[in-house]
């Protein structure tokens, strides 16, 4: 079994060293230490969207995720060499909490009514990912929070920034969607059938 040591590292890192930890074809098993809520939920749904089994524990402040290759290893292994495959659907990319440059007010105004305007118009868009002051939009005391309750509510994912919102000292204000890592953000860019950044 490989033990990665991730203690102390920022996002998207843990999970990107325990990427490449399982994709080495001699190791079956890793153990992960991590020192932070955040990225041992990220090293977590990392290893359940690889098909891996995996166990956590707590032991002095210290996470342990184990990991143990699953039955679909070696058909992803194939796969790794294919290009990453467009899953379609609209991305919108948020990254302020308001629109345009000039006054902050006016941006607020904008960022709710391109909201609005987007519920309305019946364009559903597959994911709404924040990064940087993005991330206030899904937060308590944010004036759009019922609009994107509503995208929640059909089924829209809405992923905020974890480095963002610790650099904000949001992480426990999360009100709509959940909180993401950089790995994902990028992965969910990657497949996207169409990118509206705003």
């Amino acid at each position: 079994m490989r033990t990665i040591d991730c203690r102390g590292l920022a996002c998207p890192q843990p999970v990107v060293e325990t990427k490449k930890a399982l994709e080495s074809k001699e190791t079956q098993e890793v153990l992960v230490l991590l020192d932070n809520p955040g990225s041992k939920e990220n090293v977590q749904r990392f290893a359940q969207s690889q098909g891996h089994r995996m166990s956590v524990s707590e032991e002095a402040g210290v996470f342990k995720v184990w990991i143990k290759k699953g039955e679909s290893s070696s058909a992803e292994a194939k796969e790794e060499e294919k290009p990453v495959a467009l899953t379609g659907g609209l991305v919108i990319f948020i990254d302020s909490d308001s629109i345009g440059r000039g006054s902050e007010e006016l941006g607020r105004i904008l960022m709710r009514s391109f909201l609005q305007t987007l519920a309305a118009s019946g364009v559903k868009p597959r994911k709404i990912i924040f990064l940087n002051s993005g991330v206030k939009l899904a937060c308590e005391g944010s004036e759009v929070l019922e609009d994107l309750q509503e995208f929640s509510l059909e089924n829209v994912e809405i992923l905020s920034c974890g480095t963002c919102l610790d650099y904000f000292g949001l992480k426990q204000k999360v009100k709509v969607g959940r909180i993401s890592n950089m790995y994902e953000i990028l992965t969910s860019l990657a497949q996207a059938g169409r990118i509206l950044k705003i």
